[in-house]
């Protein structure tokens, strides 16, 4: 029997909740499919940086790596300063074990409501492959006469041939396997020199997949057609700032950040990929029962992918989009379901088919 070693790292507010549901599904899976999920847990959030300052030991950190995927719940809590947890765990790690694609797939389920009135289910099925170390999150820049009227602070932006390269390459390779359209989504007309180069790069990889057809749009018209008329996309592939608000943009149309899934990947495979769903801990709901576990089961079925299971990943897709069309709500007390019982219901389905043989 294959066997998968997964670090759990459920954080804080929700985030233990929907965690569970994903390992449930996960393990329901393995019994049909042949394959073990071992969870290790790792105390690490908002709640530990409170009880004792620290955000991740290194001792911690060496043995995440150890294991052949992590799965993060979310993090936060009131009393964190901003950046704490961002920057000292969930970039750590990012950065540490170099994953540098961020994947965020933007699928409408049927059944789900959606902000996009008359928005059919076939007209928005895309995945943003959004750049993961570099651009203004490597925190390069600084202040001058910090505090006073006259205070400059500058925020710079590093995108360099090598890291441009890879995400662009893994991005054709995506598009390639799917519906062969890739999007390049930035703004050349005003960053002339980051555009440039990305600009630049993606048409020098797009001379190697023939049968891939290439467009450009300015980012902020992207969000004007991401509304209006998502089946223009397939697979977008921009930089770590424009990805992170097109993605939100983006989990909007698809129903709400409670069914946006996503993966920190490094394709090479030198590290564990981490998976996690795009939402908040929302600490002011923990324990009630109300957080949908939907977005936590799609980041699962999206480990599984990368893990080599893709019948099992298939199924915990399936089941999600099953379930979804009786919530009353997609979260929240008028949901119609209580976390834990969604997430029997989901695994419940995953694990009713017959084995494979």
């Amino acid at each position: 029997m294959r066997e998968h070693r997964i670090a759990v790292i459920g954080g804080d507010g929700v985030g233990p909740e929907v965690t569970r549901q994903g390992l449930k599904a996960m393990r329901a899976a393995g019994e049909r499919f042949g394959f073990s999920v071992t969870a290790d847990d790792y105390d690490l959030g908002g709640e530990r940086y409170l009880r004792s300052g620290e955000v991740l030991p290194d001792a911690v950190e060496a043995e995440l790596v150890q294991h052949d995927a992590i799965l993060v719940g979310a993090v936060g809590m009131p009393g964190v300063p901003p950046g704490v947890l961002e920057r000292g765990l969930l970039l750590r790690l990012r950065f540490g074990l170099d994953l540098y694609v961020n994947l965020r797939p933007v699928k409408l389920l049927p059944g789900v409501p959606t902000p996009i009135a008359g928005l059919d289910p076939a007209d928005c099925d895309l995945v943003v492959v959004r750049e993961n170390t570099e651009g203004p999150y490597v925190g390069a820049g600084g202040y001058v006469h910090k505090g006073t009227p006259a205070e400059v602070a500058t925020q710079e932006s590093i995108n360099t041939r090598h890291g441009v390269e890879r995400c662009v390459r893994y991005a054709f390779a995506q598009a390639e396997a799917r519906k062969g359209r890739l999007t390049l989504a930035h703004k050349t007309n005003v960053l002339n020199y980051a555009g440039e180069l990305w600009q630049r790069v993606t048409d020098e990889v797009a001379t190697e997949y023939p049968g891939v057809s290439v467009d450009y749009h300015h980012v902020d018209a992207m969000c004007l057609y991401l509304v209006n008329e998502p089946s223009r996309y397939d697979v977008v592939v921009t930089d770590n700032l424009f990805g992170d608000i097109v993605t939100d943009l983006g989990a909007a149309i698809q129903g709400g950040l409670g069914l946006a899934a996503s993966a920190n990947l490094n394709p090479e495979g030198t590290g564990p990929g981490l998976f996690e769903p795009v939402h908040g801990s929302a600490p002011d709901i923990a324990g009630k029962g109300w957080a949908n576990p939907a977005a936590a089961v799609l980041s699962a079925a999206m480990c599984l992918a990368e893990l080599g299971e893709g019948p099992a990943s298939q199924e915990l897709e399936g089941a999600v989009a099953t379930v979804l069309p009786d919530l009353g709500a997609m979260g929240g007390p008028d949901m119609g379901y209580s976390t834990e019982e969604l997430g029997e219901r989901i695994a419940d389905l995953v694990g009713a088919g017959p084995s494979p043989r």
